[in-house]
């Protein structure tokens, strides 16, 4: 994982903005969804042709996260990234920006081993799976946001890789959908400590919250504590 943590002279300006640092730490798990971004083994196997190797070290976080949030009757999302679709392949992306743009259609091909799901994380029958066909899940003819409204959430955890393209792109789009949005400091992974840190400090600043692995798990269980003390009563 990224071992790093906001500046403080940086979470001082947040609270001086808003007058508190954490705007969702008090989220209610039920109407909470996780959206898992691109931890696809085109991204996360050694060896492969996008490989971020800090997306492994991130895996028993999400797999955490994702135990914590079902058990509280919230939802988990894998989004599953390609760069080809009933829309066509995204021309401009595969023009301009990558040399052997064949390499990235081979490699996230739907059935192919890199567009498959990193085999150690818990993907659930429960669980939703949504396609991406550009950096944002909330873009385009994957429907994210009328999903996560059919089921009643309001609340967007954001995991995955890269952190400061998929996730931030998704992130950001969330928080545009009028979702308050939580980027998950050590369950997001991408190339460099600066890349990832740069994403976390914008990102709490002007887009929504970053909170840990332990604050998210942490905050599920002081909810149902509550919760079963109160039937008990």
């Amino acid at each position: 994982m990224h071992d790093v943590e906001i500046p403080q002279e940086h979470l001082d300006r947040v609270i001086r903005r808003r007058s508190t640092l954490h705007i969702f730490e008090k989220f209610d798990p039920g109407s909470t969804a996780m959206v898992v971004v691109d931890m696809q083994n085109a991204f996360v196997a050694p060896g492969a042709l996008a490989e971020v190797p800090k997306a492994r070290d991130i895996t028993p976080n999400i797999n955490r996260i994702a135990k914590a949030l079902r058990g509280a009757g919230g939802t988990v999302v894998w989004i599953r990234g390609h760069v080809e679709s009933n829309r066509g392949p995204w021309a401009h992306y595969l023009a301009n920006f990558e040399r052997d743009p064949d390499s990235w259609s081979r490699a996230l091909e739907p059935g192919s081993e890199g567009w498959q799901f990193w085999s150690e994380l818990d993907v659930q029958d429960e669980d939703l799976v949504v396609g991406k066909d550009r950096y944002s899940a909330f873009w385009g003819h994957g429907n994210l946001a009328q999903k996560l409204r059919d089921r009643k959430v309001d609340t967007v955890i954001v995991t995955g890789t890269l952190t400061n393209s998929c996730c931030e792109s998704t992130a950001r789009d969330a928080m545009q959908n009028d979702f308050a949005t939580i980027m998950v400091m050590d369950a997001n992974a991408c190339r460099s400590d600066e890349e990832h840190l740069a994403t976390m400090c914008t990102f709490i600043n002007s887009f929504g919250d970053v909170l840990s692995t332990e604050q998210i798990v942490r905050r599920i269980e002081d909810v149902q504590g509550s919760a079963a003390r109160s039937a008990a009563e």
